[in-house]
């Protein structure tokens, strides 16, 4: 569960059935929420908020003790001021008007709690999953793959690099690239407008087996976790769209014998080297990277004067102040991450029920 508003005095979590004996500190937690703060390069947003979080419970001496995780990160740069002319007006693009249909009542100061702010607790609660996976061996990186049209060239190229991605604000692991839509980005900002994009996702270490069918599929409930994100769009597996082009005898992936244990009696070792369903049979995990691609859409606040409707039911024109992101893309990565650690490590701990010797 995560809790709190953009503008609230504070946000963060609860994480309940995390096992216990699991070594956290606080800094873990502390460098990926790092990673979701604003970057600079001309994209995001230049509130500034230090996120520091506080352990209030479920950690003791550097474990965690089997009971519920509390964290609490303060609130401290709200200009809740910037957003006093929106209390009466539906702004193009965001959830004011769908939250007081259904609420009756919204919390209008930088979009409360449909705010990307939101995704902070997120980060809090995935970086306590992405603890447990690696006691399994599993990683998770995400990257920026394309923003405002432009493809980033993927893992086949030479010039793919994941640590060049955490060092520019754009999260895009290719210098070249990066440089082009920096400039692409500064173009779309000058002219108050906004920019979406794709983050891909790649994790390693998975075991074969891993998801709960029939209801229960990996991919599944991946797509729900994703799609659960404020500018979320779409999500896409392995060949993903693509698939719906082609030919089974060339998007069947073939299976070649190899060394995997444990498996049931029985049961021999199989891989799927080419990979077009992205690590995903039946929901369930083949043990190959799951690989996966989620889009987003533009920021909806953006400085161009629009029509809208206020709460009377006149039209109006508003221009958007406050401080917003160009392309919120680039912070999406380590939310990616963070979703989907949440919701591998649940598969892993109902795995254990799976079969007897498990």
């Amino acid at each position: 569960m995560t809790f709190g508003e953009s503008h609230g005095p504070a946000l963060g979590c609860v994480v309940a059935g995390c096992p216990a004996g699991i070594p956290l500190e606080t800094d873990v937690i502390r460098r990926e929420l790092a990673r979701r703060r604003p970057g600079g390069g001309g994209t995001a947003t230049t509130r500034q908020e230090a996120d520091l979080p506080e352990l209030l419970s479920g950690v003791f001496e550097g474990k965690t003790l089997g009971t519920p995780i509390a964290i609490v990160v303060r609130n401290t740069n709200q200009r809740s001021g910037d957003y006093e002319d929106l209390r009466d007006l539906y702004r193009p693009g965001h959830a004011d008007w769908t939250w007081e249909a259904k609420y009756g009542i919204r919390d209008h100061r930088g979009g409360g709690r449909t705010s990307g702010r939101e995704t902070l607790g997120r980060v809090a609660a995935g970086a306590v999953a992405k603890a447990l996976l690696r006691e399994y061996g599993i990683t998770i990186r995400a990257w920026t793959s394309q923003v405002a049209g432009i493809l980033v060239p993927g893992p086949e190229d030479p010039g793919f690099d994941l640590e060049e991605g955490e060092k520019n604000p754009l999260r895009i692991p290719h210098r070249e690239t990066a440089a082009q839509v920096l400039t692409v980005i500064e173009a779309i900002r000058k002219e108050r407008d906004s920019a979406g994009g794709t983050v891909s996702c790649r994790v390693e270490g998975l075991p074969p087996g891993l998801g709960e069918p029939v209801f229960g599929k990996l991919d599944a409930l991946l797509a729900m976790a994703m799609l659960s994100l404020g500018a979320a769009k779409g999500i896409e597996f392995g060949a993903g769209f693509a698939a719906a082009q082609g030919r089974g005898s060339a998007l069947n992936d073939r299976p070649v014998p190899v060394e995997i244990s444990p498996l049931p009696p029985g049961v021999p070792g199989l891989a799927y080297p080419e990979n077009q369903a992205g690590g995903v049979l039946g929901g369930i995990a083949t043990g190959m990277p799951l690989e996966f691609r989620v889009a987003f859409k533009p920021v909806p606040s953006i400085g161009q004067l629009q029509q809208t409707v206020d709460r009377r039911g006149a039209i109006r024109e508003l221009i958007i102040q406050g401080r917003h992101d160009v392309c919120m893309v680039p912070r999406a990565v380590p939310v990616v991450e963070a979703m989907t650690a949440l919701v591998l490590a649940d598969l892993l701990l109902l795995r254990r029920c799976n079969r007897l010797e498990s």
